[in-house]
């Protein structure tokens, strides 16, 4: 299990961050065990593969896209585990799933980068926050497209991740504007489009993201601004259909005041929240592989992805029994 520790730990520590990214990697650490796996009989594989399933389930609690790869991979498992797979079956059965993830991110990403790019017009001036493939990717479409665009990135505190989307930007040669977070809502009517991803999307067409883009949501209502959210389906959160609540997840104050400086802030306490929730009323459309929804319509997505119809019992997908 050393090296599913390993992801883990880069997964829990933001070595690999990114909802996309966290995805396709808790994926890959189950394809990654069922490798490694070396087991006498069926229900001792399951066994060792659910460790690695709890392992990496328990790493980032808000980005749905990584409990909802790992189900995906597991689903597919435990079918074919009760039509009484043997384990070289469980395990090539694991490894393809998690490669067939893999492959429908990518394209999802692909897909969304050509229909976001659609929405740009030459002269925009964009404002994004934090690091987001599928907004890069949006981004680097319209520019192959030919369009003429300037972009505005908060740096997103504490971590600065939007410093990681200012130099994708700049590789791509688009030009590009660093500000701190809390200059948004100063350059906010320069602005013609906020484009944001999403770590998770719930059944109410709410978007959870990091830190911040309620904020950013907000004056962009205030300035007539339109904000667009691109998210892959599978950041849907399926669970927020039976009223669930999204887990917020929090981080060390470490990132926010280095362990050096706290010995001069005694008796202050240091919260660090790493997503916030944007109503869906500050959002104008999301954009998905399937095509451009309004955030009220996120429902229809999660009973469409998971063959749901109104009164059915929605918690059947995850039923240890099916």
């Amino acid at each position: 299990m050393e090296e599913i520790i390993k992801l883990a730990e880069d997964i829990r520590e933001m070595r690999i961050r990114g909802a996309a990214e966290i995805g396709r990697a808790a994926a890959r650490g189950l394809s990654i065990a069922a490798m490694k796996i070396n087991a006498k009989n069926s229900e001792e594989f399951m066994k060792e593969l659910n460790k690695a399933y709890d392992l990496l389930i328990s790493t980032r609690p808000t980005a749905v896209s990584l409990p909802n790869a790992l189900m995906y991979v597991m689903h597919r498992v435990k079918k074919a585990y009760r039509r009484g797979a043997d384990v070289n079956a469980l395990r090539e059965a694991t490894i393809k799933a998690a490669e067939e993830f893999r492959r429908t991110s990518l394209e999802a990403i692909r897909r969304i980068s050509e229909i976001g790019a659609r929405r740009i017009r030459n002269g925009d001036v964009i404002m994004t926050h934090c690091n987001s493939s599928v907004v890069i990717s949006i981004l680097k479409e319209a520019k192959k497209q030919g369009k003429e665009f300037q972009v505005i990135v908060t740096e997103t505190r504490p971590r600065f991740q939007g410093r990681l989307t200012a130099k994708a930007l700049a590789e791509a040669e688009i030009p590009v504007t660093l500000i701190i977070d809390s200059a948004a809502r100063y350059f906010m009517p320069k602005v013609d489009k906020v484009l944001i991803g999403a770590d998770a999307v719930t059944a109410n067409g709410a978007v959870v993201n990091k830190i911040g883009t309620s904020q950013i949501a907000l004056a962009a209502k205030e300035a007539r601004v339109r904000v667009f959210v691109g998210a892959e389906t599978y950041k849907f959160s399926p669970n927020t259909i039976l009223g669930e609540l999204v887990e917020i997840e929090e981080r060390p104050p470490e990132e926010v005041v280095p362990k050096e400086e706290m010995e001069n802030l005694k008796g202050v306490k240091i919260t660090n929240p790493a997503f916030d929730i944007t109503p869906p009323e500050y959002i104008d459309i999301i954009i998905t592989e399937r095509g451009i929804i309004p955030p009220q319509a996120a429902v229809l997505i999660l009973m469409e992805e998971f063959g749901w119809t109104i009164g059915e019992e929605t918690t059947k997908f995850f039923s240890e029994d099916e």
